[in-house]
């Protein structure tokens, strides 16, 4: 009976603050927020100076940085309906980016950049660099540029906490598996685990709601974004195994501005250092219960 409840009360949580974000997006805003009090602050360095950078030079010209992110994404990057305030993960990455570059925090404007239109926000300026689950790939370098990469995800597996027999994808057979239609994750158990029985929606939260009301077994995507659910409600939901692909997020910036993205390169190998990397993490993500993971190494690629 105690069980029941808890997940009825999880569940009308989503409920509400799906209702209050709107309906329809790919995930919504947590029943309870990141760690404020753990987050670490930025020292911002008031002398810096980026004059090969014409991003840079635009923005100190402005007076403020616009910073492309997501709004939806628990614990990521994700939106206060009511208030307007930015939080998560990615959002303090893009924080320790300005403060390096000069910017207190009050110069930052985040804009919400769908996944369709962020190499277009880039090449029309519409923003100085986005941080919000990019993954880089050759493709997309032909388009934009990528400081990073700041983390490394890859495709996981959530399932309730009281799940043992699921430890990764090998365990899949037999059992109902939820993701979003029409994506990579689907399409990989799909093709490697057939024996799985696949279910898709439009939304990782409706996924996880029938997670919860034990309507299928596991949720499969990025293991960033299921970190994120299992941040809502770590008492309920848990990530396991090892992620079985490699998507490194980076920092996306505008093609060919290559002093910005070795400056942001610069950036992120000083936050990993001093640990504002790790403790932005464990105030985010880690709510989920996962250890801060060692950072991926940067890619410093020659200029194209």
């Amino acid at each position: 009976m105690l069980r029941t409840k808890n997940i009825a009360a999880v569940l009308a949580g989503l409920l509400l603050a799906a209702l209050a974000a709107g309906c329809g997006r790919e995930g919504s805003p947590p029943v309870k927020g990141p760690r404020t009090d753990r987050l670490p602050t930025y020292r911002v360095d008031t002398g810096f100076q980026l004059p090969k950078s014409p991003t840079w030079r635009k923005a100190h010209r402005r007076g403020y940085l616009v910073v492309g992110a997501k709004e939806d994404q628990p614990y990521l990057g994700e939106k206060d309906p009511a208030s307007g305030v930015y939080s998560g993960f990615d959002i303090e990455i893009a924080r320790m980016m300005a403060a390096s570059l000069g910017f207190e925090p009050k110069k930052i404007r985040f804009r919400t950049i769908a996944s369709a239109n962020r190499e277009t926000a880039l090449q029309n300026g519409q923003i100085d660099y986005y941080v919000g689950t990019y993954t880089v790939n050759d493709m997309r370098k032909k388009i934009v540029g990528f400081a990073g990469p700041y983390y490394m995800a890859g495709q996981g597996l959530l399932v309730r906490t009281d799940e043992n027999d699921i430890h990764g994808p090998q365990d899949l057979a037999g059992r109902t598996v939820c993701s979003a239609a029409g994506s990579t994750p689907y399409q990989r158990i799909a093709a490697d685990y057939p024996k799985a029985k696949l279910v898709a929606y439009d939304t990782y939260s409706i996924c996880v709601d029938n997670l919860l009301t034990f309507q299928v077994d596991a949720v499969t995507t990025d293991d960033a974004i299921l970190l994120g659910f299992a941040a809502k409600a770590p008492d309920e939901m848990k990530v396991v195994g090892k992620p079985f692909s490699e998507e490194p997020y980076g920092i996306g910036v505008p093609r060919g501005d290559t002093a910005l993205r070795l400056a942001l390169d610069d950036a992120l190998e000083a936050n990993e250092r001093n640990g504002n990397w790790k403790k932005a993490f464990e105030a985010t993500l880690g709510l989920s219960g996962v250890p801060a993971p060692k950072p991926p190494p940067i890619d410093r690629y020659p200029a194209n």
